[in-house]
């Protein structure tokens, strides 16, 4: 990579890449440039040569796109949580439903029967859960509170964030004047930060430990913003409330009756709304029936455990964290459900030999982190289920089990489609259905 300054060039624009960079080809060779969107014609100067491409930044639009819109958020540009708020939602949606079917067309070899409607919500102030970096910047004068710049490891300068529930969404400027009056405002690297249905949760990363004074500032900040402060001093078992003794964090799945308990560090789906629907239509993909089993891989909480042992006769739910899986339990003994089981495994190697892998199951619903599922995959080909429902966060990891589910283990995929888990973002959410 060579950084450079040219000169202005007018180009046309004919397409957009899965990072949501225009794609301009000049003298032959592509042009990745930001914030260009297909059928526009702009002035870029290009900033990076490589061998095989170039990266551009968009200087102006001669002619913009229909889709173009004004981005909302004043720090849009700056900084890096969104790269998508000048891109209308409808467009942003077409673009990651191709996203995902060019994907697994190119590296699963498969292709759905059906293309499935994308699952919406709010696009604004939708983001319930958020990791943001802290930052004393002395050239400023002040402590900084947000995510990292657009391709820059520095904290961006926020005030505000749209895509952040409230309280979230305000929360900035309070939280870097509060790390500002600390003693230790330059061992407080970030902060965690959780809404739940009863309470809002700030966990700050501590390197050092606080003064009482410290402690007391602390304190006013919970009373005063309605918050619940909790200090993480190293690894996520040393998360502690800083006021002892309050009810546990929850969200519910109203359409369930169910309410699962969760820790401020857990992983929850980050959209409340869209993780309601998201439910709903795997409950009704999947389609368990009374008397059947239904192994629930990558289980979690139990966000899908729960729902489906509803419905089905026996659930058997797996999951590697092995604090998640006792969170489970206590979700589902709490609420009387008594036909699921949770197992703790690291589902990253292979699960032939367990007793819960050796067992026949009805249904299987997937729900892996980035990186797939494909150390599983035997196990779902040779447990006997007739369908399986795959969640998605990576389309690539899932074309890949895809293709290996279809190619290997005969199923056919009859159904694909993205849900809009981070609208602005470029993260392309999907939901698979396969069959035997």
């Amino acid at each position: 990579m060579k950084r450079i300054s040219a000169a202005p060039e007018e180009a046309d624009i004919i397409d957009l890449s899965h990072e949501a960079h225009g794609v301009a080809r000049l003298g032959g060779k592509a042009v990745f440039v930001t914030d260009a969107l297909p059928g526009e014609r702009v002035v870029l100067r290009r900033v990076r040569r490589h061998r095989n491409f170039d990266e551009a930044v968009m200087e102006a639009v001669l002619r913009p796109s229909q889709d173009r819109v004004v981005p909302s958020c004043p720090h849009y540009g700056t900084c890096g949580g969104c790269a998508l708020q000048h891109l209308a939602p409808a467009a942003q949606l077409a673009f990651k439903q191709g996203q995902l079917l060019e994907n697994l067309a190119r590296l699963g070899g498969v292709e759905p029967a059906r293309v499935l409607e994308p699952l919406v919500g709010p696009v604004w102030g939708y983001r319930r859960r958020a990791r943001l970096g802290i930052k004393q910047v002395p050239r400023k004068g002040r402590v900084l509170v947000g995510f990292r710049e657009r391709m820059a490891p520095y904290v961006a300068d926020l005030h505000e964030c749209r895509v952040l529930m409230p309280p979230l969404d305000t929360l900035m400027d309070p939280l870097a004047k509060l790390v500002g009056e600390l003693s230790i405002a330059t061992r407080v690297p970030q902060a965690e930060v959780a809404v739940a249905e009863n309470a809002c949760a700030v966990v700050l990363r501590v390197l050092d430990p606080p003064t009482d004074a410290d402690l007391e500032r602390m304190r006013e900040f919970e009373r005063g913003h309605g918050v619940r402060v909790y200090l993480q001093p190293g690894g996520p078992a040393t998360v502690a409330p800083l006021t002892p003794g309050q009810d546990a964090l929850c969200y519910s799945l109203p359409a369930f009756g169910i309410t699962l308990e969760f820790e401020p560090t857990d992983f929850i789906q980050v959209n409340a709304a869209l993780n309601e629907a998201m439910v709903s239509r795997a409950m009704d993909l999947l389609d368990p029936r009374p008397g059947e089993r239904v192994l629930d891989l990558f289980c979690g909480l139990g966000n899908f455990s729960l729902p489906l042992a509803r419905r089905a006769g026996e659930v058997v739910g797996v999951e590697g964290d092995a604090g998640l899986v006792s969170r489970a339990a206590c979700n589902a003994a709490r609420q009387g459900i008594g036909n699921v089981t949770f197992v703790a495994t690291d589902l990253a190697v292979a699960a032939a030999g367990a007793p819960w892998s050796t067992r026949s199951y009805d249904r299987v619903l997937i729900d892996p982190p980035r990186a797939g599922a494909r150390e599983v995959l035997p196990v779902v080909g040779s447990c006997g289920a007739g369908r399986v429902v795959y969640i998605s966060c990576h389309p690539g990891s899932l074309a890949r089990d895809a293709g290996i589910l279809v190619q290997d283990h005969g199923f056919r995929l009859i159904a694909a489609g993205v849900m809009d888990m981070f609208p602005h973002t470029t993260h392309v959410e999907a939901m698979a259905v396969f069959e035997r």
